[in-house]
């Protein structure tokens, strides 16, 4: 009998492990925007989704096997993941060579979600125990091998995308690629899930304060436009943009903040991210992006600009700022408004 026909068991485990790891990572790369931490996590985002490729043969073995035989529950679930997980990793691999634009991006994620309860269908329906045999040296060489073969696939494919010159090469360590940067009117105009641009009248916007010591509210004409920062907008729809932001520093109006608050920042639609007081130095409440005020479809008149992290925390359409005594980390990871 070869190692084909073989497969079975450890190969269902090692295909469980890999989509369980693929999720997390995919998780995680929504929330950071930091260089090595993405790097590192979609460097392992990429070896999961290859490392399924790599055991797609014995996968195969195990498959044609259970169409012979007697139908078993989760039968259906399973027949659900050999779409989504092929289209999903096909559509990941797409962005990251550079194509298909928003739309691979979306397709990527939407393919992955959809997967997500036909996963733990059919997890639990054909559940696979774990055994001592399991943490055997043999067992290690051989999820060493596909750790290996995955790393030397995530190696190879970056290869080809800088000899061929791929859109993909120069992509940033987060997997988005660069769009617009210094021309904001290229800028992709996206929100997070059911927020939708705004109709606001500037003339009569105020920007609510709200600290300990009161509130105030503020016209756009008393923002102080003299503070500037360059910094990234990394979208998690696949793309960034390097732009010249102006506004007015958080601290300048919020002083005396204790590094135990944290900072509400709520936008006109309701959406809100609650940020650490310490960052309050390196948040900017921008009015001018590129040296022209902020379109509406990029929050005008004034938007949150949070360097270092992702677009969902640079909150459009700014209508109040209020310190809180509640820490920062107080919240949902990733907002579902």
């Amino acid at each position: 009998m070869n190692r084909l026909q073989r497969a079975g068991r450890r190969t269902n485990l090692a295909v469980l492990v890999l989509l369980a790891l693929a999720l997390v990572t995919g998780v995680i790369a929504f929330g950071i925007g930091t260089t090595n931490p993405a790097r590192a996590n979609a460097l392992l985002h990429a070896a999961a989704g290859l490392g399924l490729l790599a055991l797609v043969p014995w996968k195969q073995a195990v498959v044609r096997r259970g169409l012979r035989g007697r139908r078993r529950s989760g039968h259906v679930a399973g027949l659900a993941l050999l779409v989504f997980v092929p289209l999903c990793i096909a559509a990941g691999a797409l962005h990251s060579f550079g194509y298909g634009g928003l739309l691979a991006m979306q397709i990527h994620v939407g393919a992955a979600v959809a997967a997500v309860p036909f996963a733990v269908w059919h997890a639990v329906a054909r559940w696979q125990r774990p055994r001592r045999a399991d943490l055997s040296r043999r067992s290690a060489l051989r999820a060493a091998a596909v750790a290996a073969a995955a790393a030397g696939a995530v190696l190879a494919t970056e290869g080809v995308a800088v000899v061929l010159r791929l859109p993909g090469r120069d992509r940033r360590e987060t997997g988005s690629h660069e769009v617009g940067s210094g021309k904001p009117a290229r800028m992709p105009v996206t929100q997070w899930f059911t927020d939708r641009v705004p109709t606001v009248d500037t003339a009569a916007w105020r920007l609510e304060v709200v600290t300990p010591s009161g509130r105030r509210r503020l016209t756009v004409a008393e923002l102080s436009t003299v503070d500037s920062v360059t910094a990234v907008l990394d979208c998690t729809g696949g793309w960034y943009a390097s732009q010249e932001w102006r506004g007015v520093w958080l601290d300048r109006l919020l002083p005396d903040l204790d590094p135990g608050q944290s900072i509400v920042v709520t936008s006109v639609t309701g959406y809100r991210r609650r940020l650490p007081a310490r960052d309050a130095p390196r948040l900017l409440l921008a009015t001018h992006v590129g040296g022209a005020p902020l379109s509406p479809g990029h929050g005008a008149p004034v938007r949150l600009v949070a360097p270092g992290r992702r677009g969902f925390w640079w909150v459009k359409w700014v209508v109040r700022v209020e310190v809180a005594d509640e820490p920062w980390w107080w919240q949902v990871p990733f907002p579902l408004h």
